[in-house]
């Protein structure tokens, strides 16, 4: 009987972690952890550079969601020069990062949690994989690689590259955008709804032959945070937070996310490099909260678009409201796609979209400012921190998949526990202790922050791939 197992690395996800679960003498579980095991200092390096370089110097924190660390970085800059950014400015902004939502939700879940959806669970590693699903549902799957595509291409016909793009500063954008531009992107707004919408039936299909995994991914009581607006709408770029419980309960309501630090606190512990963000008013760690799409969607009071909220209702209808399963971040993706391709839309039809005043000028007038938005994982949070010269002398992120880092350890747990009795333990098992991390959809790179906590292991194997020592 062995007391450890360990799942190294957890596979589909966006950087690098482990997990291990531990067994008493009967073989039940008797604790999971989630650790993650890659560390990038983007707090200290940063130290010292001009404020204006921030944004862009920001954006490489990932390559998977940089734009969502250049709005929030553009942000905190316009609080240091103490601006309000041009209309046409901040609506190609709001554009920008709903065309990052769009293809970081279709990176999660067609290519790296559909192949478990759709596939299954125990389906043999060899074939649970973007290439299976393409065998087996080419249609879907090709609609599924447009989709991210589109997504792609609404960030490169605004800034002119897809990844690591420089187009957010701090005042406003750098470029506007054309008419043709204009007349591009809203060309693929319904294709970008179609192609949802038959993912989305496609999904409540496999419902019935889910519910194992529906009621017992990441299926607990915790609270919930998101943007909203003054009337409890969706946002995503800018607005007031609010938590709810998992009843449905207000908890708090209009909080100001440059105040982050006075609700939100940060422990780290010895195990993982990621901090654990929690609710301070409920401290460490009842505070558990989660964010990102399902929060979203369970603390708004409508999304304000026509489709979406047609398919929010039926989302609370079938998954309760709040809904609890972490499963149900998938489907809250979706509904996410619709929402961004109808608001795209909606933006793009304001004829004041193709201004030439896309840029205040200003120099620093506030030695700090606070920058936040809705990356896809969730609220994203860039804090600087400026000399009279215009140098950074300290900066703190508080990243989406943080947010989520004690919600990601319970269900890890709840999943362990269900499935790990005794000696029979079969890979689908363990495939579904990291399915439930993919329902995350965690960006790893991003959220490593937590400075001095955790040793490297150093392992020496010898010729037969036995370790004769670890230190």
């Amino acid at each position: 009987m062995t007391d450890k197992i360990t799942i190294n690395p957890v596979t589909r996800i966006e950087g690098h972690a482990k997990i291990t679960i531990s067994l008493n003498s009967q073989g039940f579980v008797e604790n999971a952890l989630f650790h993650v095991t890659q560390f990038r200092g983007f707090e200290k390096f940063c130290q010292g550079r001009p404020f204006y370089e921030m944004p862009t110097l920001m954006a490489r924190t990932c390559g998977i969601c940089s734009v969502s660390h250049l709005i929030a970085g553009g942000k905190a800059c316009d609080a240091l020069l103490s601006v309000e950014i041009p209309v046409a400015a901040k609506k190609l902004r709001k554009i920008f990062n709903l065309g990052q939502l769009i293809q970081s939700h279709a990176l999660s879940f067609f290519y790296l949690s559909a192949p478990d959806i759709f596939l299954g669970m125990d389906e043999d590693p060899l074939k649970r994989n973007i290439t299976g699903l393409l065998e087996k549902y080419p249609d879907f799957t090709k609609d599924g690689i447009k989709l991210r595509k589109m997504g792609q291409s609404i960030i490169d016909i605004l800034a002119g590259k897809r990844i690591h793009p420089f187009y957010v500063v701090p005042g406003g954008v750098n470029q506007p955008i054309s008419q043709e531009s204009r007349e591009e992107i809203l060309g693929f707004v319904p294709e970008i709804i179609r192609i949802t919408k038959n993912a989305i039936n496609l999904l409540k299909e496999q419902f019935s032959s889910l519910k194992l995994e529906i009621g017992t991914f990441g299926n607990f009581p915790t609270l919930f945070m998101g943007l909203v607006d003054n009337e409890g709408k969706i946002r995503h770029y800018e607005g007031a937070l609010r938590v709810v419980d998992s009843s449905g309960n207000l908890i708090k309501d209009k909080l100001d996310p440059a105040n982050y630090a006075d609700f939100i606190g940060e422990k780290a512990e010895n195990w993982s490099f990621m901090k654990f963000p929690y609710f301070k008013d409920f401290g460490y760690p009842e505070g558990a909260y989660r964010v990102g799409p399902l929060a979203r969607l369970n603390v708004c009071s409508s999304c304000g678009t026509p489709e979406a909220d047609i398919q929010l209702k039926e989302f609370r209808q079938i998954a309760g409201y709040p809904a609890l399963s972490s499963f149900y971040y998938h489907w809250a993706r979706l509904i996410e796609i619709i929402y961004a391709g109808e608001k795209i839309g909606m933006l793009l039809d304001d004829p004041d979209i193709v201004s030439n005043h896309i840029c205040a000028d200003a120099g620093p007038n506030c030695y700090e400012g606070v920058g936040v938005s809705e990356a896809p994982r969730g609220i994203l949070i860039h804090h600087y921190k400026i000399d009279e010269n215009g140098l950074i002398t300290w900066a703190n992120l508080v990243i989406a998949t943080g947010h989520n880092n004690l919600s990601m350890n319970h269900a890890v747990l709840q999943v362990a526990r269900h499935f790990i009795k005794g000696d029979d333990i079969k890979e689908g098992f363990l495939n579904r202790i990291e399915a439930v991390i993919r329902a995350y959809d965690p960006c790893l790179s991003c959220a490593t922050h937590s400075v001095g906590r955790i040793a490297p292991t150093i392992a020496i194997i010898n010729h037969k791939g036995e370790i004769i020592r670890e230190i």
